[in-house]
């Protein structure tokens, strides 16, 4: 990991830790994994809100404002809300995608499930969805919740990632791997 992501992370960690232990305190951890849905679905879908939390051109409090107005209009539970305060008060917005994905580990962690990165040349079926999940829950021994995204440059198969194991089945991987094996013969 770079020192930058590193350094993403641990601060992203902090924050999900504290929020997380005030949710579950307040008996508030199904708030908080719908709150945790929501942002990451208008994360992915919003060019405005991924400007907003990477770019230095706004103020803290510009950024604390549209956070807040965002917090409201969303309904966010008011841990999260003021949490995102903070963090925009304190010019750490940019951890957002971060923060999303620590709390949902740290979420899924207390249900027991574990969150497998999926990535698949073209998107899956349901029923292929199913098989995957029903097959690494055999190996992880956890109920696995797939977190799919698609990469065309795959070609074919498909790259998994649960927890520090990954798996890479990729045409791309394979014929890189002769490739190099071609390489060395030659």
């Amino acid at each position: 990991m770079s020192e930058p992501a590193s350094i993403s992370a641990g601060i992203a960690g902090r924050y999900a830790t504290a929020v997380f232990e005030l949710a579950k305190e307040a008996k508030g951890l199904q708030a908080l994994e719908a709150d945790v849905e929501a942002l990451g679905s208008a994360l992915s879908e919003s060019a405005d809100l991924r400007s907003l939390i990477a770019s230095p051109v706004y103020s803290r409090d510009e950024q604390a404002t549209a956070v807040a107005a965002i917090a409201k209009k969303m309904q966010l539970s008011a841990t999260l809300a003021k949490t995102l305060g903070l963090m925009a008060t304190n010019r750490r917005l940019f951890v957002l995608p971060q923060l999303l994905a620590a709390l949902r580990d740290l979420i899924a962690e207390e249900k027991g499930e574990v969150i497998a990165e999926v990535t698949v040349a073209a998107p899956l079926t349901k029923t292929q969805e199913t098989k995957l999940a029903a097959t690494l829950k055999k190996t992880v021994g956890k109920t696995v919740n797939l977190n799919t995204t698609v990469d065309e440059s795959l070609i074919g198969g498909l790259i998994v990632k649960v927890g520090s194991k990954m798996i890479d089945t990729s045409i791309r991987s394979r014929l890189s791997s002769l490739q190099n094996a071609m390489k060395e013969v030659g």
